[in-house]
């Protein structure tokens, strides 16, 4: 029942711009690890990772603008 409960993906919280990718694909991360640092009404944003996961794939890029519930980051 534990994976049932496993975080596949991560999507924004809010609209804003990516200041910051601070992971690359197929790297492991730990619950409250930085992953993306998003600009939104100016001020800066770290978005952490929900939980330990291995990064599949990164759907976004450094400058990229992206609007709310957009796909960030897919995890294994």
């Amino acid at each position: 029942n534990a994976s049932a409960s496993k975080v596949k993906e991560m999507k924004a919280p809010m609209p804003g711009l990516v200041v910051d990718v601070r992971v690359k694909e197929g790297d492991a991360v730990k619950k409250g690890d930085a992953l993306v640092v998003l600009q939104a009404m100016k001020m800066e944003n770290i978005l952490k990772s929900p939980t330990d996961a291995v990064i599949k794939k990164i759907h976004i890029r450094k400058e990229d603008t992206i609007e709310k519930n957009q796909l960030l980051v897919s995890f294994n």
